[in-house]
């Protein structure tokens, strides 16, 4: 049982604003300690710490991996092409081969960067698409589409940095674009001057094939885009920011929802956003464009939340690939998980916790010793789906996995009811690194005995979805803890309750020398609200914008119950996540990503 976890912390409006500076003023102050080849002048919107992951396009902790990709080890690396969706359009590459599907084929081009796509449908040999940039101060852009003879110069309007790194790298030019302007007067009147090409990418694409590409009559304020790619790399200036790829872009270009560096790095780091982009909660920039398009690109989904686009239908838009991509996301299996089975009340104050109503917390579990007196709970744990519960190490032994008895759907331990389910153990896995000393990788995973098949099926219950990304969720987020604790004064409960704590940036202050990096707390500093004995193994949860629950914490220890300056210490679940999927398989845990 955790030394004397936390139950449910109560910060009044007072006390949250003044965590919330504290939290503020100490990441300035880890801001200032971090040693970060970005000038001062970044502060306002990049952060250094952050900077110094490196991050990128391939980051899953920050971003979500294209369909053909799985997030491994914090990396989206990419699926062998039968692990792909077998419905959806069937393209053709420029190598000339055929795929049932786009997915297959940008699988396919992972390992063969020469098959890139070339156009939906089979293969024809008369079909080319090709692209070429003149020479000098006259680097104008052509594009030859497939459905058309000749080349046509390409719009201005509409182009970004985005759409140039994407034509640069299609010439081969792996760094991207330099810069690009417009040039509107031409002197070859041989060339077509009365149509141009309007191109619009997402930034990540690796063919300008795959971009949207419409025909559009040239107006007179129109111009043409003069292209120039990098084609070696040089030292940036104190003004420049440096991207992971190690290409240099203007300070002013970062955190504008615009993939300038051509790996994202310019815009997976930012405290705030420029205009014309969208901040998400996990501190990445996106282009408004990309809000209300019914995809989510923010972790925790607010760009697509209901409150957020409630009228703003778009409608379907037609993005060439980027239509096919999105198709292809709905054809991967998903999981349904975190949705509780009641309307969870937001209240602004809670002394002591609430008592849970059915179906309010359906993940929670309670844990039993059958050879302990009137078999009582002595810890909890949350359900993940399939056969599997997660729990805190210290609440299990290997040599008495055939004592333990979890019940799932048990509100009141006393006046049980008929949606109740127990279950033995077929096997219990404590994590190899857990040290019963420190508490470090202090977590563990039960797996229930299921019926004659091996299939456990709980017809009360709904799993928490796991967390992958350390960013999911931050200091000051209000999230909640239930179990069974003892009350304040050490007495007994036998009904389960919750309240609501909020996350904390840092406890090692509080609990110097004891706090290590895959831990979190939560509470209040002055314990107004908290967990007791009991509650140790049950579940930390944290809801995204659709009120979707991910078990963010394990409750592991504490300080005494409700002392002021001590809140609960969790085990932080998104550092277990690889952990977690090698035992239970990753396609039962995984929300995205898969």
């Amino acid at each position: 049982m955790r030394v004397v976890p936390v139950f449910l912390v109560f910060l009044s409006l007072l006390c949250f604003c003044g965590l919330q500076n504290a939290a503020s003023n100490a990441e300035e102050n880890q801001f200032q300690q971090v040693e970060s080849a970005q000038p001062a002048k970044q502060d306002t919107y990049l952060m250094g710490e952050c900077l110094s992951n490196q991050y990128t396009h391939k980051s899953c902790e920050k971003v979500f991996c294209h369909p053909w990709e799985r997030c491994v080890e914090g990396k989206c690396l990419c699926k062998l092409p039968y692990q792909c969706p077998k419905n959806g359009s069937s393209v053709c590459s420029t190598n000339g081969k055929y795929f049932h599907t786009y997915c297959h084929l940008k699988s396919y081009e992972c390992q063969r960067p020469e098959a890139k796509f070339l156009h939906k449908g089979k293969c024809v040999l008369t079909e080319t698409f090709a692209i070429s940039v003149g020479q000098g101060n006259s680097s104008l852009l052509q594009v030859k589409p497939v459905n058309q003879m000749n080349y046509f110069f390409v719009c201005d309007s509409e182009w970004t940095m985005n759409e140039a790194n994407v034509a640069c790298k299609h010439l081969g030019f792996e760094l991207g674009a330099e810069h690009y302007q417009a040039k509107s007067s031409i002197t070859d009147s041989a060339l077509n001057l009365l149509h141009c090409l309007q191109i619009t990418c997402r930034g990540l694409e690796t063919s300008l094939a795959e971009c949207h590409i419409e025909m559009k009559s040239r107006y007179s304020n129109v111009g043409f885009v003069n292209l120039q790619c990098q084609e070696k790399l040089r030292a940036c200036s104190d003004g420049e920011f440096h991207c992971v790829n190690k290409k240099c872009i203007s300070l002013n270009k970062t955190c504008d929802g615009i993939n300038d560096c051509g790996d994202l790095s310019d815009e997976l780091c930012c405290r705030e956003c420029r205009d014309n982009s969208f901040h998400c909660r996990s501190n990445i920039c996106i282009p408004n464009k990309n809000v209300c398009n019914k995809e989510i690109d923010c972790l925790t989904g607010e760009d697509e939340a209901r409150v957020l686009c409630a009228g703003k239908d778009k409608g379907a838009e037609n993005h060439s690939m980027d239509e096919e991509r999105k198709k292809i996301k709905t054809l991967l299996p998903q999981v349904h998980c975190g949705l509780t089975n009641h309307t969870l009340i937001r209240r602004k104050r809670i002394i002591g916790g609430e008592i849970a109503r059915k179906g309010e917390f359906p993940w929670q579990v309670a844990i039993r010793d059958t050879s302990s007196e009137g078999a009582t709970v002595y810890c909890g744990g949350v359900y993940i789906g399939g056969c599997w519960v997660l729990t805190a190490a210290h609440c299990v032994r290997a040599n008495r996995v055939h004592l333990y008895r979890v019940w799932i759907g048990m509100l009141d331990t006393i006046l049980h009811n008929k949606e109740t389910d127990t279950f033995r153990l077929k096997q219990l896995i404590i994590h190899e690194n857990y040290n019963a000393s420190t508490y470090e990788n202090d977590i563990a995973l039960l797996e229930l005995r299921g019926s004659v098949t091996g299939e456990c099926s709980l017809q009360y219950s709904t799993p928490a979805c796991i967390p992958w990304s350390k960013y999911m969720f931050k200091d000051g987020d209000r999230c909640k803890v239930s179990g069974w604790g003892l009350e304040k004064g050490y007495t007994k409960q036998y009904v389960l309750k919750w309240g609501n704590v909020n996350l904390f940036q840092n406890c090692s202050v509080l609990y110097p020398g004891r706090f290590f990096k895959k831990m979190a707390c939560a509470g209040t500093y002055d314990g107004s609200i908290d967990s007791c004995k009991g509650d140790s193994g049950g579940p930390l949860v944290c809801f995204d914008a659709e009120n979707v629950a991910y078990v963010w914490g394990i409750v592991s220890w504490g300080e005494n119950c409700g002392e002021a300056g001590h809140p609960g210490v969790y085990t932080k679940v998104a550092s277990y996540y690889d952990w977690i999927s090698h035992h239970v398989t990753r396609g039962l845990i995984s929300r995205y990503n898969i």
